[in-house]
């Protein structure tokens, strides 16, 4: 997995309020949040697989969850689109 600067910042800034070019702390701007030190963000390169793979298993079983629900009420997930479209 490849991880960018992006990514690092996604995960130690998720509400946004910076920018990034490549992967380059100084590059790195913070109008809108507190600033993310160089160490934690040279850290984060490390952290971000296991942060995102942690995040994708709750994403994963919040939508299990929900279509356990529906499947309890007798509906699927074809039922809830057509509600909506």
């Amino acid at each position: 997995m490849e991880v960018t600067g992006a990514d690092v910042l996604l995960m130690l800034r998720p509400n946004g309020g910076w920018a990034i070019r490549d992967n380059d702390y100084s590059t790195a701007i913070f109008p809108e949040c507190e600033p993310v030190s160089e160490a934690d963000f040279l850290a984060g390169f490390d952290s971000y697989p296991q942060w995102k793979a942690n995040k994708d298993a709750e994403e994963l079983a919040a939508k299990e969850s929900a279509q356990a629900k529906l499947q309890a009420l007798g509906l699927t997930a074809e039922d809830i689109k057509a509600l909506l479209s």
